[in-house]
């Protein structure tokens, strides 16, 4: 049998009947389903009921819906809120853009923006090569796709290919230092693809061809 993985985990609330054996009764159902109960947050008493928070590994969907059925099925056992880890993970997105600089003041408006940009604008007119050290290209690469060979799915397209994407770049900063973004895009022509790259080059100091056909 599969072994049960985060990547198939359920975040449970769980409202049992305040009696004895109750919680018991709910991780031997769970385990006898194939569950895995990795996490179990504080009590919450509420009278003659208390609610527990539960996270569940499990093997996949299907077994995540057995694990559900179990848990329905116990007297005096209700499951109020269920929500499926990897899907919590990835809502909003997975990164987002910092700043590196706080504005406190209008001095430091000033030289972030208008007008002391211009000075920094016209310094990389003036030599191109400026453009890696004065902004963030030095630092920054482009995770282009679209989404023709993604991981073990195959072509499911740009828009499907976003989450993976999105998980490269946070390899590439958690384990690099290395700011990266995804730039999912919807053409498998060849030479627009190359086009397209090729216009992004400006804005990026790296760009890595990914899960392309």
């Amino acid at each position: 049998m599969a072994t049960p993985t985060a990547a198939f985990s359920l975040h449970l609330r769980v409202r049992l009947e305040n009696t004895p054996g109750s919680l018991g009764r709910l991780a031997v159902a769970i385990g006898d389903a194939g569950g895995n109960i990795t996490q179990l947050e504080g009590f919450d008493v509420r009278g003659e009921y208390l609610d527990e928070d539960i996270v569940v590994n499990c093997i996949s969907e299907a077994h995540q819906e057995k694990v559900k059925a179990a848990i329905s099925g116990l007297d005096g056992v209700e499951i109020t809120t269920c929500r499926d880890r990897t899907f919590e993970m990835h809502e909003g997105g997975k990164i987002e853009v910092l700043a590196r600089m706080p504005i406190r003041d209008a001095d430091d408006l000033s030289m972030a923006y208008t007008p002391g940009v211009a000075r920094v604008c016209m310094a990389i007119h003036e030599n191109r090569e400026r453009s890696r050290d004065l902004t963030i290209r030095k630092n920054t690469v482009a995770i282009v796709s679209d989404g023709t060979a993604v991981l073990g799915l195959g072509d499911i397209g740009p828009h499907a290919a976003m989450p993976v994407m999105e998980g490269k770049a946070l390899l590439f900063k958690n384990f690099a230092g290395v700011d990266a973004f995804p730039v999912c895009i919807d053409t498998t022509d060849t030479e627009e693809i190359i086009a397209t790259v090729e216009r992004l080059a400006p804005t990026f100091g790296g760009v890595n061809l990914e899960d392309i056909a």
